[in-house]
């Protein structure tokens, strides 16, 4: 297995990638799958995002992309989260602008705050096809050097509450439950992970 940075050439296999970290939420932002594969490819060409090619990881098994991971330091998640609303709304038609900011602010509001001096996984997703082969276990692995070589303690990621395959993954690898946001009638539940870095 391979593990790489992300390359501009990757766009459709990491696009579809990140869709299916948070197919539901992604969906619900962008109003439909066709026009968040389309805002995710975007993200991707365009520095700054929570979806750039400057912060996507890429695990490779037999030359074909099996996992994709979007990560970067906590202390850049709100102004690559702002990057990547502005990317959305361009492809929004504007009578949609409302939903997709309540919902930008509400999503906000619902994840569980993770800790400012850790390395952020903002999303994570292995091709069905080629799961249980851990490419997910090493793009966390490349996750917490990663944050080694930023002096960064921690790594920290959330998924939803009822998403039982990646809270299952997270704590095989070592990350501990340690913040829960209630489902509200916009949003799912959330929990928050962290996991110390390994020195």
């Amino acid at each position: 297995m391979q593990i790489r940075k992300a390359r501009q050439e990757d766009v459709a296999a990491v696009a579809e990638l990140v869709f299916e970290s948070a197919p539901d939420m992604y969906e619900r932002f962008s109003g439909g799958r066709r026009r968040a594969l389309a805002t995710i490819t975007r993200a991707f060409q365009e520095p700054g995002t929570v979806a750039s090619c400057e912060v996507v990881w890429v695990a490779e098994l037999d030359g074909r992309i099996a996992a994709a991971m979007a990560a970067f330091p906590v202390a850049e998640a709100a102004e690559r989260s702002r990057a990547y609303l502005w990317i959305a709304l361009r492809g929004t038609p504007f009578w949609r602008w409302p939903a997709t900011l309540r919902l930008y602010s509400a999503g906000g509001r619902a994840n569980p705050k993770p800790r400012e001096d850790a390395f952020y996984v903002d999303a994570l997703a292995t091709d069905p096809a080629l799961r249980r082969r851990g490419a997910a276990q090493a793009l966390l692995d490349e996750a917490d050097r990663e944050a080694r070589a930023r002096s960064l303690p921690a790594v920290t990621l959330d998924t939803t509450m009822n998403n039982e395959a990646a809270r299952a993954l997270y704590a095989r690898a070592g990350f501990d439950e340690v913040a829960y946001r209630t489902a509200t009638r916009r949003l799912p539940g959330f929990v928050a992970l962290v996991r110390p870095v390994a020195r």
